[in-house]
């Protein structure tokens, strides 16, 4: 992999918590930045805090598909390189209650996984192009198996359960990606960057801290640079060690399911 001041790195999410501390890392570091966020306003917070000549922003709302699309393709029409895509935003378990995306699916679902399954998959080519290359998918220990028959949950819903099945889709599709982009020059690993960090997820939904930001963001940074993980790929982390993943991350059927699922619910299936 080629040191991080020669690389384009993509990362959503970069407005708070783990991706904007991510940002700030990688900006001290000299990489060129493509930070996403839902809000022009913070995005452009997050600019003025860096002071950084190399850094970009693409706005979207990841509840909304359309929106997701639209980025991808100003980001294919904008950028030559894209050397790193590091997929981080996501949503915890509030609001609470079951909500619906802008198209009509499970919240959680659609923002943790199905907008960055869309997204690296448009962002595909330009990714192969770059080579050698690494998508980092931030996922998280808690993960509960997807019941195909109510991927939706519209039947006894738990926001902790759709969260957790979100999280494990993205190991699900990391394994599957890594598999497909084998000899492609572009790694594929997702991790657990650490247990509670201080953000505004943890906090808002009353929990206490149990590691620093500065550990998540070690962890994750590790999977961007670090040249030992340079032929590692459809691999899981939690923190700084690999791991194994809940039992149907390795269930080839419930993958092939899942990608289908996910092809059509994205438009990507003709």
């Amino acid at each position: 992999m080629r040191p991080i001041e020669e690389q384009t790195i993509l990362v959503t999410g970069a407005t708070d918590g783990l991706g904007r501390a991510l940002a700030r890392e990688l900006s001290r570091q000299g990489a060129v930045l493509l930070l996403h966020g839902r809000n022009e306003e913070r995005l452009g917070d997050v600019v003025a805090e860096l002071g950084s000549e190399r850094v970009r922003t693409y706005t979207a709302d990841l509840a909304s598909l359309d929106e997701v699309r639209a980025m991808a393709n100003e980001i294919l029409e904008n950028e030559q390189a894209l050397h790193t895509l590091v997929n981080n935003a996501g949503i915890g378990t509030l609001p609470e209650g079951r909500h619906e995306s802008r198209d009509g699916h499970e919240l959680r679902f659609a923002v943790n996984y199905l907008s960055h399954y869309l997204l690296t998959k448009m962002l595909e080519p330009l990714i192969v192009r770059s080579a050698p290359a690494r998508i980092v998918n931030v996922s998280s220990a808690g993960q509960r198996p997807i019941d195909f028959s109510d991927v939706m949950l519209e039947n006894e819903y738990e926001a902790f359960r759709a969260y957790a099945q979100s999280k494990l889709a993205q190991v699900m599709f990391t394994i599957d990606l890594a598999d497909e982009l084998k000899g492609d020059g572009v790694t594929v690993n997702c991790l657990h960057p650490a247990t509670f960090m201080p953000t505004k997820m943890v906090l808002a939904a009353g929990g206490s801290p149990a590691s620093t930001l500065e550990e998540g963001v070690e962890a994750t940074l590790r999977l961007v640079e670090d040249p030992g993980l340079d032929h590692t790929t459809g691999s899981y982390f939690n923190g700084l060690r690999e791991s194994p993943a809940a039992d149907q991350a390795y269930d080839a059927g419930a993958r092939e399911r899942l990608r289908e699922l996910s092809d059509r619910l994205a438009g990507l299936d003709h």
